[in-house]
């Protein structure tokens, strides 16, 4: 175990600089075309992949691994962050360099980046065929087809009323225990720092009944957790009178359902079906969701909760909608209905427009009094178009910047470490999701407040529940044995 745990140290250390890719696994159903994504930044963007898949499956295609076998490549892309995009960029100029041996390769981006560069990609730096936004992903074999004809092609149109409810998702990456479910897409709050509302645009709420029937589904063909998945989830709020009302007359249900009413609906397909859910925002989260957490067991107690920031004038800046002291409180009202064992996570960034040593100070102080379970950590990296680069200069320098998120990443260390020391000696109920990634003779899974555990293979299945107890931990893994099983 010794040497386990030596190499989780070292896989904790590496997993903060490295940027999450997820690539199309191989399917071969005899299709004569091949396609292979690539998906970058956010879960969303995972699923989103999936629902490409799924369409261009009906349109002949077949998914691979291999970028050398593919005759489509499309990467999926974030905007979030000045590196993501560069990340990307340097992606493109390799997959171009491709052509030299096959001409008729096909290279398009999806996504974020897709939306928000548009054109340029196609006619100033001409690395790629095909630009389509988040909302145009049924129109891509009409693309795929006009690059077919040798046209470039491009769809960047966002709509109001787009959810792809109606499509069954390709599991691209999936180890067929855990899944993501789209419930929405958009988002309107207007943080000033964030891109989302310009290359993903309104908010806008699936019909609960086809996420329920997703739910559902997926647990018959052997899944046994779900995350439910939304730029802001507890903004989720579907009307009967502006969808869909003949469904909510024959199901005799609410007229509008909330997300603490959803949650409900999908916890109730089968108490072995986990439920998580990603992500929530301060100003929105209610009492109602977290006593919906308490009453079902299968509700994971987990709540990633981004502050952005400890200091309530950057807040202010940033759009937030709330006050350091309000997130507190929110905390303080988590703790009381779910207990302390409820994992809370973060998003931080430091070095935001005009941000103090002092105001810096506040958000390490925010952190010693939350101790947050894990968090995700940045500078910040302004992005065109947003409200922060019209009102304000950038004006922390790198140095500055690098020097305060340090402080944030080495604080966070110290928090998820006496947070996981907490639970050595306690016993969890562990999901068993496959190998361990540094030892075959591990294996992993995640407790209900999403922390890593491995332990000893011994017989075990993807899939099956058991108990394991927790005999040591880093600062990312938490490890143990299994004491017994379902």
């Amino acid at each position: 175990m010794e040497n386990l745990i030596s190499d989780l140290e070292i896989l904790d250390k590496k997993d903060e600089a490295c940027e999450v890719v997820h690539v199309s696994k191989d399917v071969h159903t005899g299709n004569a075309r091949k396609l292979y994504i690539e998906s970058y930044g956010c879960q969303m963007n995972f699923s989103d992949s999936e629902i490409v898949a799924s369409i261009l499956k009906k349109d002949g295609f077949d998914t691979t691994s291999d970028v050398l076998q593919a005759d489509v490549i499309l990467l999926n892309t974030c905007s979030i962050r000045e590196k993501a995009e560069q990340t990307v960029r340097s992606r493109l100029n390799y997959l171009n360099s491709l052509k030299k041996h096959k001409p008729e390769l096909l290279v398009g981006v999806l996504g974020c980046m897709a939306e928000r560069l548009k054109s340029k990609l196609l006619e100033e730096e001409k690395i790629v065929d095909l630009v389509a936004g988040p909302d145009a992903y049924r129109d891509l074999p009409n693309l795929i087809s006009q690059v077919d004809d040798g046209a470039k092609a491009v769809n960047t149109f966002l709509s109001r009323e787009e959810t792809y409810a109606d499509i069954s998702p390709v599991r691209l990456n999936s180890n067929g225990v855990t899944a993501f479910i789209s419930i929405m897409r958009g988002c309107d709050n207007m943080c000033t720092f964030c891109v989302v509302p310009f290359t993903r645009g309104r908010e806008r709420s699936r019909d609960p009944h086809s996420i329920v029937n997703e739910a559902r589904e997926l647990y018959n063909n052997g899944y046994r957790e779900v995350t439910l998945l939304g730029q802001n989830v507890d903004s989720y709020k579907w009307s009967a009178e502006e969808n869909n009302k003949a469904w909510i007359e024959k199901s005799q249900v609410a007229e509008v359902i909330n997300f603490a009413q959803l949650l409900e609906m999908v916890a109730q397909v089968s108490p072995n079906l986990r439920v998580r859910f990603s992500t929530s925002h301060p100003k929105d989260i209610t009492d109602e969701v977290l006593h919906t957490m308490a009453k079902y067991a299968n509700i994971c107690k987990s709540i990633h909760l981004p502050v952005q920031s400890g200091n309530s004038r950057i807040l202010e800046l940033m759009n937030r909608g709330y006050t350091r002291e309000w997130y507190l409180e929110k905390v303080r009202k988590i703790r009381e209905v779910l207990g302390n064992d409820c994992s809370i996570s973060s998003d931080m960034i430091t070095g935001f427009c005009t941000e103090t040593e002092e105001e810096h100070q506040d958000t390490l102080t925010l952190m010693d009094v939350v101790q947050f379970d894990f968090a995700y950590m940045f500078f910040y990296s302004e992005r065109p178009g947003t409200l922060a680069a019209k009102k304000w200069k950038d004006d922390i320098s790198l140095d500055i910047k690098k020097y305060r998120l340090d402080q944030i990443i080495s604080k966070q260390r110290e928090h998820s470490l006496l947070r996981n020391k907490q639970d050595v000696g306690k016993i969890f109920e562990v999901l068993v999701e496959g190998i361990s990634k540094r030892s075959e003779t591990y294996l992993q899974g995640r407790n209900s407040h999403n922390k890593v555990i491995v332990f000893p293979q011994e017989g075990f299945q993807k899939g099956e529940y058991v108990n394991v107890l927790i005999e040591a931990c880093t600062g990312g893994t938490l490890v143990g044995k299994v004491v017994s099983r379902y």
